[in-house]
């Protein structure tokens, strides 16, 4: 890089500084020195704004991120190890049977028994979607819609949890 174009002595945060020499002839003369603040673009106060808006709504999002990372988790068991969805198709069944040992421990009635269905039946389908997605493709065949409307719901519960209580 040029000298005369590089910034020299501590530099500020997001100003450049061009330095011209001296000209020919002019022997007792100072050099210019011209500052020229750096404007972030439009892209740059765009992805800034989005990034404060999800850390200020980061409680309400839960979902969303876990989502986002069940995606990811899927596509990465399926390249790397499709056989793991075997054993995550057990594991889904756990939920489906947790509603019936639950309701013998502490009987529920009216919503508290509607509310264990459902989240149990979410969450066995959340399951049998990651241990399909990891033997298949996260996005193979309907599974990538299957994964909307899971999302979908889960995230719609939470709001309505969040906001009652």
């Amino acid at each position: 890089m040029s000298s005369r174009t590089r910034a020299r002595g501590i530099k500020a945060a997001g100003v450049h500084t061009v330095h011209i020499p001296r000209q020919r002839g002019r022997r007792a003369a100072q050099p210019f020195v011209i500052v020229v603040p750096e404007r972030p673009s439009l892209t740059w106060e765009a992805a800034g704004w989005v990034g404060r808006m999800l850390w200020r709504h980061r409680g309400a999002l839960a979902p969303t991120g876990l989502a986002v990372f069940a995606l990811a988790a899927a596509g990465l068991l399926h390249v790397v190890a499709p056989w793991t969805g075997l054993i995550l198709a057990a594991l889904a069944a756990g939920p489906a049977a947790w509603v019936p040992l639950m309701q013998r421990r502490r009987p529920g009635t009216g919503t508290v028994l509607v509310w264990r269905i459902g989240l149990a039946l979410l969450t066995t389908l959340a399951g049998g979607w990651l241990a399909a997605s990891t033997g298949f493709g996260p996005l193979t065949g309907p599974l990538g819609w299957l994964w909307l409307l899971i999302w979908g719901t889960a995230q719609t519960a939470w709001l309505i949890v969040r906001r009652t209580h």
